[in-house]
């Protein structure tokens, strides 16, 4: 009998903050809850940290992202799901109007909300919370602690 390989997921996602409103998405949870997610995905086979993290905010919001720092690397065990995840969270900033492409199929809607609004709805995981409060209250570190070899 073969032992089940245990891998964690990794994912990138992305916290967006201008005119004190952040750049969340609406999007279904696996029980079909409306909920509010940083733009996040899964990083994908011979793709960057950065390329990863512009492909899905590009994906679920239509804005070109440009990342300027990272508040850090989280584990999150999804308990209900048996699975962990690894998020790299990214800071950046966007264009100031989102291209005409068409959004995800997964996603709702784009919105800026403020912290209160995000905090007043349901979050896809504790890791939203979380990571905008990093923002707020903890040191960024640069991109160049990032090593992508080749």
């Amino acid at each position: 009998m073969s032992e089940a390989v245990w891998t964690p997921r990794m994912t990138v996602s992305a916290v967006i903050h201008r005119d004190g409103r952040f750049l969340v998405v609406e999007e279904y949870d696996s029980a079909g809850e409306r909920v509010i997610n940083q733009p996040a995905g899964h990083l994908e086979e011979h793709e960057s940290l950065i390329s990863a993290v512009q492909r899905e905010v590009m994906e679920e919001t239509g804005y070109a992202f440009e990342a300027t720092a990272f508040t850090g690397l989280y584990r999150w065990q999804a308990v209900d799901a048996g699975l962990t995840f690894m998020r790299l969270n990214f800071i950046g900033e966007v264009a100031q109007i989102p291209s005409t492409a068409q959004l995800d199929k997964d996603i709702i809607a784009a919105h800026w909300l403020s912290l209160d609004e995000i905090s007043a709805r349901k979050q896809r995981s504790p890791l939203v919370l979380r990571c905008i409060e990093d923002y707020l209250n903890r040191p960024h570190y640069p991109l160049s602690a990032l090593i992508d070899a080749e």
